[in-house]
């Protein structure tokens, strides 16, 4: 990921290097705001826009995905082709494997990618639904 954002034209500053390291292993999906403010005490003069720009320069050069979820953009650093399921409570974002999908012809359409999005509760948020009404029912 590194090499690939030097390839890109950014500067491997210490905090673009702990940045790519945060977000490599990150199941969460987090958002720029998110790391932002993990790294904020180790680089207390780390723009926001720092952050934000590197997210960006590692998705335009397809080393993270960018998840477009209501107001917030989430990043997602498995680039294998997958699914999202996304619980409607607490807002966990858990991937999906996907097998490979016969894209459809568009005509005057070039498709890239097919994106589904399960929506749910996760199994925590489940669990409480469940207990909330054992004590209520």
């Amino acid at each position: 990921m590194l090499a690939d954002l030097k390839r890109a034209g950014l500067k491997l500053t210490p905090q673009r290097i702990a940045l790519v390291r945060e977000i490599a292993d990150d199941a969460s999906h987090p958002t720029a705001q998110g790391l932002y403010e993990r790294l904020q005490p180790q680089f207390p003069t780390m723009s926001f826009a720092t952050v934000y720009n590197t997210l960006d320069a590692l998705a335009r050069c397809g080393l993270t995905g960018a998840l477009h979820l209501g107001g917030a953009v989430r990043f997602d650093p498995n680039t294998e082709p997958h699914h999202h399921a996304i619980c409607d409570a607490c807002g966990t974002v858990v991937d999906i494997p996907a097998p490979p999908a016969a894209i459809p012809v568009v005509e005057g359409f070039v498709v890239r990618a097919e994106e589904r999005t399960y929506r749910g509760l996760c199994g925590r948020c489940t669990e409480v639904t469940q207990e909330g009404e054992t004590r209520h029912g």
